[in-house]
């Protein structure tokens, strides 16, 4: 029997003819001598059909369908092109060598082709994997690896569902550099606020924050320039026309130093430093914002942006963070107190990263260890949502962070929360309806335009079916009977319910009903019937009697009989 080769290679389809087994041998070992030497294993195989794909998406479709077993239209094309066919009613004098059992059982499903996936066969596929470029002509070796290369990129990423937009180590970056900024700024101010100090002491009970600091050590230089002109320029950088005011008058009689000019010119590069490296700061914690929003906006809108960023750096990612534990979680950031407490046999911590969140400030000192707890567990919520949906809305945050409000009322004031159930049956609906406004945009004109077509063809059709039913005589619409339905849906079905004498507003309520059916016999021309007695016996229904108490009554009936004889 023929042997044929099916080889996957990342440029496309390949199919060799195994025709000179007997040359090198048909035991594993014997293949396994002759796959080194190019030329003894050329003698054996050779190249009977390629098939290049003809995109890199191409390419990465039929990489997937093969590594989960199926066998696609464009691989079965090529079979049936290169393999000998086989007459109906017959079995085929080949079989075909493939490197995956289960693609190979999918190709003997659909096609009839027997196929084989033992050592033997992986042996000569070897082989042609390593002098696959030798087969071909015009095909270069280093093409060979770009397209390699290229295809295992695209097919990892694809396992994985990389998106650039939702990259949390740039969080965890930006949050590093973001402290790292905050403690820069704080200790280079702090070099600046006592170099200047030689020169004007007073200048600090007067201003209190660093930036604004830099600023007016630039903008004052030497103190002994300052005059009354200069006023509505500091006071254009403080924002305060007193405070302006009161630093030209600390200027006038200050006991300073006088420092000389290099020193003064290298103060204000100093505090020139200082501004660049604040206003950078901002930019940061704009763009640590933003990247929160894409990433984690449920975390982000319950907690905060820098406190969710730290939470995520401490845990190493964002899916780290959705695997914690609420309980792990509420002491991310405390792991030494921990620790120490756990050796010592003491008091454990009840907070860590999470104690800088507002909530917990608001509670007050009794409740602050179950604001965190209950707030650690919100968190841990928010970062799975986060982390293994695919919508990117903060609904489900906005709603934790009105549990977590409702939570703090209820330990100050007693006020009781709701479910949680409810608050996520919310969320939901208020997803599902935001889903629908985005998607059902271009959808409301079609709909529009056939719902008007549809809706004149049912009011012709109505109004030709009441013809119709006039025409034979009927009289009701059908609304008459729909409602006649319900009121018969609306019956009691118990049978204590059942058994009751109907009230006077009820028999009230019927009668206009036996007043339209007589109408309607009347138009009919059928004759009247007999009117019932309207007593309260007639509404009474009477309950069956058993076979037992009908012949008992016959009895006494016989015997009353007799006695009046």
């Amino acid at each position: 029997m023929a042997l044929y080769l099916l080889f996957e290679v990342a440029s496309g389809y390949a199919l060799f003819h195994a025709y000179g087994i007997d040359e090198i041998g048909q035991s594993v070992d014997a293949v396994r001598a002759s796959v080194l030497d190019l030329q003894r294993f050329g003698k054996a195989i050779r190249l009977t059909g390629f098939s290049p794909f003809s995109s890199a998406m191409d390419a990465i479709n039929q990489c997937n369908a093969i590594s989960e077993g199926i066998m696609t239209d464009e691989l079965r094309n090529f079979l049936e092109l290169n393999l000998p066919k086989v007459k109906e009613g017959k079995k085929a004098k080949y079989s075909l060598g493939v490197t995956e059992p289960k693609v190979g059982s999918h190709i003997t499903e659909a096609t009839g082709i027997p196929c084989q996936s033992n050592e033997f066969v992986q042996e000569l596929l070897r082989g042609v994997r390593l002098h696959f470029d030798q087969f071909i002509d015009q095909l270069k070796k280093s093409d060979l690896e770009k397209a390699q290369l290229g295809l295992g990129h695209s097919y990892s990423r694809a396992k994985v569902k990389f998106n650039v937009n939702r990259v949390d180590n740039m969080v965890i970056q930006a949050i590093f550099l973001l402290d790292t900024l905050d403690k820069d700024i704080n200790s280079i101010s702090m070099r600046v606020r006592e170099w200047y100090s030689w020169h004007f002491p007073e200048l600090v009970k007067i201003i209190n924050d660093n930036y604004l600091y830099a600023k007016i050590a630039k903008f004052v230089v030497n103190k002994s320039d300052l005059a009354e002109k200069d006023i509505p320029a500091l006071a254009d950088l403080i924002g305060d026309e007193d405070k302006a005011k009161e630093i030209v008058e600390a200027a006038k009689a200050s006991m300073g130093q006088d420092l000389s000019l290099v020193d003064l010119i290298n103060v204000q590069l100093f505090a020139q430093g200082i501004m660049n490296l604040s206003e950078y700061r901002k930019k940061l914690y704009e763009y640590l914002v933003t990247k929160m929003n894409d990433i984690a906006p449920n975390l982000t809108s319950l907690i905060g942006e820098v406190v969710g960023a730290r939470l995520i750096s401490h845990a190493g990612s964002l899916s780290n963070l959705a695997k914690c534990a609420a309980s792990t979680l509420q002491i991310l950031g405390a792991e030494k107190a921990l620790f120490r407490a756990l050796k010592t046999r003491g008091n454990t911590p009840k907070y860590g990263l999470i104690f800088h969140s507002s909530f917990i400030g608001r509670a007050s000192a009794k409740n602050k260890g179950r604001m965190a707890r209950y707030l650690a567990n919100k968190c841990s919520i928010a970062s799975r949502i986060d982390c293994y949906s695919e919508l990117n809305t903060s609904i489900f945050g906005q709603k934790l962070r009105d549990q977590v409000e409702e939570r703090l009322d209820f330990y100050d004031k007693g006020v009781a929360p709701r479910k949680n159930l409810d608050v996520m049956k919310a969320a939901i609906e208020g997803i599902s309806a935001v889903s629908e406004d985005v998607d059902g945009n271009e959808k409301n004109d079609v709909s529009a335009k056939k719902g008007k077509k549809k809706k004149s063809k049912t009011q012709t059709d109505g109004e030709a079916m009441d013809v119709d039913k006039l025409a034979d005589g009927e009289d009701e619409p059908q609304t008459e009977k729909k409602k006649k339905k319900k009121h018969k849906r609306e019956e009691p079905q118990d049978e204590e319910m059942a058994t009751e004498p109907l009230s006077d507003d009820v028999k009230q309520d019927e009668t206009p009903k036996k007043k339209k059916k007589k109408n309607h016999e009347a138009t009919e021309d059928v004759e009247p019937k007999k009117k019932k007695k309207k007593n309260r016996e007639a509404y009474e229904v009477v309950e069956p009697k058993t076979a037992t108490e009908g012949k008992k009554k016959k009895k006494k009936k016989s015997k009353t009989e007799d006695s009046d004889e």
